[in-house]
């Protein structure tokens, strides 16, 4: 894969794209974008191992991470964190991070506080022992944060996890919010989102945080940006993330891709 500039795909779902069939058509139109590198993050077992086969196989272009994403969590996380904890013991094709990992309080039964609440909990342990296992690795750790930004910087706070090795993936928040985790030494990552014309706190977000930590995804295949809203979203559109940001920030396409690319490399250790 190459192209005219070099831009990494710091989020993507790649394993939708493999069970389609779809991936080399995917592969080939992010190279054609200039983006030739990409991490397939993990949401449960079912990704894991398909994530560690890309990886395998597309050496060099396509790593991953493994993480229980707090919509999958059920009665039986433990079994999977423990599953989480092993793929860090493997001597060669080991995951990058841990993630993505957190809280969704987006879509609790609101009709039943009591599931929400048993919801809640299942969570917040899922969360709090995965934390422990990046404290412990101190490995870079990928946060899922949708209606819960507060409390997820205070699990992460009481953690002792290291704040610069942890990335808010798809930041929605506002500037304030980025400065918070700015401060504790976190960062936040960009998606499509950033393009849309209701997200002006999203683009104030980016200008908040600035080039120093900035980093792009496309969390493919979901949140394709303008003009491709409301269609499948692919790796490809990392490009058009990465030459908006760089508007945003004054920075000339080509200068953002570097940085953003260098950026990725030093968070994941690419």
């Amino acid at each position: 894969m190459g192209g005219p500039v070099s831009i990494i795909d710091s989020h993507c779902h790649l394993d939708r794209f493999h069970k389609r069939g779809a991936l080399e058509e995917a592969l080939q139109s992010a190279g054609d974008a200039g983006v030739d590198r990409m991490i397939a993050v993990g949401t449960n077992e079912a990704d894991w191992e398909i994530s560690q086969m890309l990886a395998r196989q597309y050496s060099g272009a396509i790593f991953y991470t493994v993480g229980l994403h707090p919509s999958e969590v059920g009665e039986d996380w433990e079994r999977q964190v423990i599953k989480v904890a092993g793929f860090f013991q493997l001597r060669r094709n080991r995951p990058v991070a841990l993630g993505e990992i957190g809280l969704d309080f987006f879509r609790l039964p609101s009709g039943d506080p009591e599931k929400a609440a048993s919801i809640k909990d299942l969570q917040l342990r899922a969360f709090r022992s995965q934390l422990e296992h990046a404290r412990r690795l101190d490995c870079p750790v990928v946060i899922h944060s949708r209606g819960a930004y507060w409390e997820c910087i205070e699990e992460l706070d009481a953690s002792g996890v290291n704040w610069e090795r942890v990335v808010f993936h798809c930041f929605v928040e506002d500037g304030e919010a980025i400065r918070q985790i700015n401060r504790r030494g976190g960062r936040g990552s960009f998606t499509g989102i950033v393009t849309f014309n209701s997200a002006e706190q999203v683009r104030e977000a980016v200008k908040v945080q600035g080039l120093e930590k900035i980093m792009v995804e496309t969390d493919a295949p979901y949140l394709a940006p303008v003009p491709h809203r409301g269609k499948p979203c692919q790796p490809a559109f990392a490009a058009i993330t990465a030459r908006y940001c760089g508007r945003l920030l004054g920075v000339e396409e080509t200068a953002f891709a570097a940085i953003s690319r260098e950026n990725t490399e030093a968070f994941f250790g690419l």
